[in-house]
Order: structure tokens, then C-alpha cells, then sequence
């Protein structure tokens, strides 16, 4: 036993893993006396004020300790070891104290349900165990959408912004949660590229909520969708999602806000920078671009002609789901698995697209898309001339034979977890297209698939034992699969 913990000691610097942890549970706590107010102003009755206060307390209470047990080591270098093992665990009990609100107060009364519906906010998925959405207190609903926002760009990234307190060891935790391949740094300090993103993050949050209220919603309504359409959760205040305001001023705000949270922020950046070149340059947002307006034109096509619509109603149900499902935001404002099986079938692929790098969406991301699809259309030419030397290009600069690798690689692990997790989901009982759809909603952070978790459907029928492996899988896809996977290798616990 002895030799196994000072094993552990000599390969990870535990103080300053429990130092960081603790100082994430600490901010969840005092993230959860936002919810106070909402509490008094709608749920006073019920004196969910009173939870909310014993949650953040007792949350606080926790992070402080491990903090204070800890603080003479808060000032040591974080290794890559450290960083993954603190970004995989850091989730993992934000998600174990953000689930307190709901037991506590009896809306999720069941430990799987709130675990999963916590995980699925902190991981921006926007799946639901939730039948009626509308019975929840306004407080409850108001801390499940803050969860997606606290997730949507990351608890690491937040802290990091917040509390100077990492030093240098701060970007070992950027690379591990940061979304996608490449990860271009606005700033050469890693504290102040996290601050620039939060200010964007936060800058557009406020903005959409101002915009909604202008077009109709109440304050309540506008803020809680602000906060999941930014984190490109999808976490709505009505169980029938977007659909139950009847606005199409709304729909079109949302699908707006919802491609910018589908952008590389750092291209948000030089958009208010003015730096316009520096995005008409860039693949994959041209990329991004142009397969959402090619796509939403196609089905808007199919579905007016296939199922006797107006045009301009097919296109206004079409580019809503399309914009929603590829940034795997998850709101919906019609059910695409009744346009037949065409359409269903396009639809379950985007499951596993994804928005661009460096933005909150989940899925495999643009950016490597086309890395993959250049470097296979390349291979052909490759093979008629095997001497030259015949890059792929991004950007206008060649991409190294080890990113292609490492893509290959992600690419392999993606499919190789789809199938497994879509083989266990079966195993129990669950029927095979609900079973694929789930787990690539859940491995791509969307929400929403195919057959029984359809957006007309929750994940409350889903086996217990199948809503934990869901939760995995969730945390797998936000943290783009090798920071998890790779804790589970013996490589991981062995000095090499």
C-alpha cells in the first residue's frame, strides 16, 4: 500500500491536483448562489432559497478545505499528467456537487437521473431525463442551464481567467480541455487568452439575451436560452423546446447566435479586432459556412417538395435543425425524424460533425473533417507520383505528417467508442437505432438523435446502467477522448 501511494507521489504532484479541484468545486459553490435570487423572486413557496444556500455551502465548504489542506504547494509547476488527471477528475466532481440541487430538492430525486442530467449540462450535450420540463422550479431550471454555460467553454478555462493561481502549468490544462485540433493563442499569456475568450463568451450571452427580450421573451426565458444557446447546449425552459414560442424572430436570433458559438472564438476576436483578412483566409470556417448553407438548402428543397410544404417554411423548419444539430446545440422547433428516412438519415449523420475548433460545440470538428477528406483525395495523386513530396494544406501552410496521424488516430478511437458504447446500449435491452443514435448524440455532445431519443423523446427510458455509460461517453466527447482514454492506459501510471 505504501509503495503504491508514494508511486502515486512520484508521478503526479497530488497537492496541487487537490489544490486546483478544490478551487473548481469552490467556484461551483459560489456559482450556485446565483441561483438565489431567481429562487426568492419565483420559488420563494417552496423555499428553494434555503437549498440553493445549503448546496453552496456545503459545496464551498468542500473546495475550501481542499484548498487549505493544500495551499503551500499551490505555487507548483502542473505536468501533462497532472493536467489531464486534474481536468478528468475536475469535471467529475463539479458534475457530483452541480447534481446536489436536484436531489436535495426532490426534482431529480434519483442519483443516475441527476448525475446524467448534471453531465449532460456540463458537457453541453442537452440530452434529458426530464418529461416535464415546465413542473421544475424556475431556480432548478435556471442552475440547469447555468450548468451548460459554465461548461461551454470550459471550468478549466474559467478558473484560469479568474484565479491567477496556476502559473505556468495553466496551459497543461488548456491543452487538455481546449475543443479541437489547434488551439491559435490570442494572446502569448495563456491567462489573458482566457480572459479575451470569456469576455467574448460573456459579451454574447449578454447580447442575445438583450436581443430576445426585444423580440418578446421575458427576462427569465431570454437569459436561460442565452446561456444554453452560447455554450451550444440546448437546455430549454419548455419541454417543447423552441418550438412553444411560435416566434420565427426568435428562431432566427437563436440560429444566428447559435453559428457564432459554432465559430472559432479566436475568429470571433479578430472580427472585432477588425482583422477581416485573417477569417476569409480560414478553411474551415469557409468550410463551415458553406456545407450549413449548401445543406439547408438541399433539405429545404426535399422536404418542400417531398411533403407538399411552402418553400419558405421548409426552409425556416430545415435551417433551424441543421444550424442547431451541426453546432450540437440541440434545440428544436420541429421533429426531422418524421421528414422520412432520407432526411433522418442526414440527420444522424451530422451527429458526428461537430462546429469548428475553438468553439463550445462538441462532434469531431470541421477543421479535421477536412484535414481527413484533403488527405484522402491527396492519396490518389500520391499514388501516381510516390516520389513527391505532396502536403496537405490548411490555411495556406502544410500540415505535418504528425497532425495527420494524430487525426487518424482520434478518427479510430471516435468510431472504435461509437461502436462499442453502441454495442453495450444494445446489450441492455435498447433498440438498435436508438441505441446508435445515443451514443453518437452523447460522443458528439449534440442532444437529440434519431429513433426513441428523437427531439420529440427524453433518455428517461434509457436503462440505468446505459445512463451511466451515456454520462462516460458525454465526458469522453467534451474532453475530446484522449484526455480520458488516456488515464485508463498503464502508460499513464508508469514512468517511462
Amino acid at each position: 500500500m505504501k509503495n503504491s501511494s508514494s508511486k502515486i507521489k512520484g508521478l503526479f504532484n497530488v497537492s496541487v491536483i487537490l489544490y486546483v479541484i478544490g478551487t473548481l468545486i469552490l467556484l461551483n459553490g459560489f456559482l450556485m448562489l446565483s441561483c438565489i435570487p431567481f429562487s426568492i423572486i419565483y420559488d420563494l413557496e417552496d423555499k428553494l432559497h434555503l437549498v440553493f444556500l445549503f448546496c453552496s455551502g456545503f459545496t464551498i465548504s468542500i473546495g475550501f478545505f481542499m484548498r487549505l489542506i493544500t495551499k503551500k504547494d499551490k505555487n507548483s509547476e502542473i505536468k501533462k499528467r497532472d493536467g489531464y488527471l486534474i481536468v478528468v477528475l475536475g469535471w467529475l466532481f463539479m458534475t457530483i456537487f452541480g447534481s446536489l440541487p436536484y436531489l436535495i430538492s426532490g426534482s431529480i430525486p434519483s442519483i443516475t437521473n441527476a448525475f446524467f442530467e448534471t453531465m449532460s449540462g456540463f458537457t453541453t450535450t442537452g440530452s434529458t431525463i426530464l418529461n416535464d420540463i415546465e413542473s421544475l422550479p424556475k431556480s432548478i431550471l435556471f442552475w440547469r442551464s447555468m450548468t451548460q454555460w459554465i461548461g461551454g467553454m470550459g471550468i478549466i478555462v474559467l478558473t484560469i481567467a479568474i484565479l491567477p493561481l496556476l502559473g505556468i502549468g495553466g496551459m497543461e490544462l488548456f491543452i487538455a480541455e481546449a475543443p479541437g485540433p489547434t488551439k491559435d493563442k490570442i494572446h502569448p499569456r495563456i491567462k489573458e487568452t482566457a480572459k479575451r475568450l470569456w469576455i467574448i463568451y460573456l459579451g454574447l450571452t449578454t447580447l442575445e439575451t438583450i436581443v430576445l427580450m426585444f423580440f418578446g421573451l421575458d427576462f427569465f426565458d431570454a437569459i436561460n436560452h442565452s446561456l444554453t444557446t452560447t455554450s451550444t447546449g440546448g437546455f430549454s425552459t419548455k419541454q417543447a423546446s423552441i418550438v412553444a414560442f411560435q416566434n420565427p424572430w426568435i428562431e432566427a436570433v437563436i440560429v444566428i447566435f447559435m453559428l457564432l458559438a459554432g465559430t472559432n472564438f479566436t475568429l470571433i476576436y479578430f472580427a472585432l479586432k477588425m482583422k477581416f483578412h485573417k477569417i476569409l483566409k480560414n478553411d474551415e470556417f469557409k468550410w463551415y459556412l458553406s456545407s450549413i448553407i449548401s445543406v439547408i438548402l438541399l433539405l429545404t428543397l426535399l422536404l418542400s417538395l417531398n411533403n407538399n410544404i411552402s418553400f419558405l417554411n421548409a426552409f425556416r423548419k430545415v435551417s433551424f435543425q441543421v444550424v442547431s444539430i451541426i453546432t450540437t446545440t440541440g434545440y428544436a422547433t420541429a421533429d426531422y425524424t418524421t421528414w422520412g428516412y432520407f432526411m433522418s438519415f442526414i440527420f444522424f449523420l451530422f451527429l458526428f460533425s461537430g462546429g469548428s475548433a475553438g468553439s463550445t460545440s462538441g462532434g469531431i470538428k470541421i477543421v479535421r473533417i477536412i484535414i481527413i477528406i484533403k488527405n484522402g483525395l491527396l492519396e490518389f495523386k500520391r499514388r501516381l507520383h510516390p516520389k513527391a513530396v505532396i502536403p496537405v494544406m490548411l490555411n495556406g501552410s502544410a500540415i505535418s505528417n504528425q497532425i495527420i496521424y494524430n487525426l487518424l488516430a482520434f478518427i479510430f478511437l471516435y468510431l472504435f467508442i461509437f461502436t462499442v458504447g453502441s454495442i453495450l446500449l444494445t446489450a441492455l435491452g435498447v433498440d438498435f437505432l436508438t441505441s446508435i443514435s445515443a451514443v453518437a448524440s452523447a460522443v458528439g455532445n449534440v442532444g437529440p438523435g434519431i429513433a426513441q431519443v428523437g427531439p420529440s423523446y427524453s433518455f428517461d427510458h434509457i436503462p440505468l446502467l446505459g445512463k451511466w455509460i451515456l454520462s462516460l461517453l458525454m465526458l469522453m466527447g467534451r474532453l475530446e477522448l484522449f484526455t480520458v482514454c488516456l488515464i485508463f492506459t498503464p502508460y499513464f501510471w508508469k514512468r517511462i
